[in-house]
């Protein structure tokens, strides 16, 4: 698949492509509720299928939006509910993510946005699927992928995504951590308009280990990082500080970004922190993409009347304004 240096685009809108993810998610919900909210916000391409948000349209008692829609049709009506894992399910939301990057690389759409969509379901239908990130990474040849967690408070970038606790220390001492805090400081830089981005770091264990009393990945790893990027960079990267300080630090507004080492580090605080105002954004890929920061809530999708559709409005807004930033950079 080719990459692109810029988006092209040909009017004063962005053309924002969002996949609806799980049809039997939260996602179709979401979707007409967000895009409700930002009638004329932007050009809007949703992939998806028709049937399906007409069921979640008429369970909301909500007009369908305008938005050009490519209908997949690829749902089977028959038994079909909300709120189910079904392997037809994880194959037509696979099958999405597949239209939307074909929409780029025809040049028909500028930006991505996807609704959640559910490991498991996948996984029933296509082997093994570790995520949207590694996905999309994968199909549009980026090695090196980054996700940065972020509301209107504080931005993160994780060293380590989806793995489990016990893995994370060795997870660290991988060989892409170099270019993780070099795509980091281009996004902020290209996406956000930040002209010399301030990092932090956040220690792996309690206190950032008190000198290797409480765990050695402090000076083993993290520390050895910093020194190196330094030199690679030739500015200022750091420091290295006990999590909870450098989190509280950087929502005060002295850091750009906080360098987590898990996922939990970030996602704790930035759902405390503001929700509803929280996005994903993948760095390294040759467009932006961007998604809410939930899964697809099964429990409340089986009830899409009590979607909140807060995190997907920020998702968008902010596959707008990097959009629109990167072709400014």
């Amino acid at each position: 698949m080719r990459s692109k240096k810029n988006p092209t685009l040909k009017s004063s809108k962005i053309r924002v492509g969002l996949s609806i993810g799980d049809p039997a998610g939260i996602g179709p919900a979401i979707t007409l509720a967000a895009l409700n909210k930002l009638r004329g916000k932007a050009d809007f391409t949703v992939i998806g299928d028709a049937s399906v948000l007409a069921q979640a349209a008429e369970i909301q008692k909500i007009s369908s939006p305008s938005f050009k829609l490519i209908d997949l049709k690829n749902v089977p009506q028959k038994n079909f509910c909300f709120g189910k894992v079904g392997r037809e399910n994880g194959r037509a939301a696979l099958e999405y993510l597949d239209a939307a990057l074909g929409l780029w690389e025809e040049d028909k759409i500028d930006c991505l946005v996807t609704c959640p969509i559910s490991k498991e379901a996948v996984n029933l239908s296509a082997g093994k699927f570790s995520g949207h990130t590694e996905y999309l990474a994968q199909k549009t040849g980026c090695p090196d992928p980054v996700m940065m967690l972020l509301n209107d408070k504080i931005k993160f970038s994780l060293l380590t995504r989806h793995i489990p606790l016990s893995a994370v220390s060795s997870a660290l001492r991988g060989e892409n951590l170099e270019s993780n805090i070099l795509n980091t400081l281009k996004g902020l830089k290209e996406l956000f308009s930040i002209k010399d981005p301030r990092l932090v770091f956040c220690g792996v264990n309690p206190h950032a280990s008190d000198n290797s009393g409480a765990g050695k990945e402090e000076q083993e790893i993290i520390l050895p990082l910093i020194k190196r990027m330094n030199i690679i960079t030739g500015v200022a990267i750091g420091p290295l500080l006990p999590a909870d300080t450098a989190i509280a630090q950087a929502y005060q507004g002295k850091y750009d970004c906080v360098i987590a080492a898990y996922h939990d580090q970030a996602l704790i605080a930035l759902k405390l922190t503001g929700f509803d105002r929280g996005a994903n954004l993948t760095l390294g890929l040759p467009f932006v993409r961007t998604s809410p920061l939930h899964g697809v809530a099964f429990d409340l999708a089986a009830q899409p009347a009590l979607a909140r559709p807060g995190s997907l409005i920020a998702a968008i807004n902010l596959a707008i304004k990097c959009t629109l930033n990167r072709k400014k950079a």
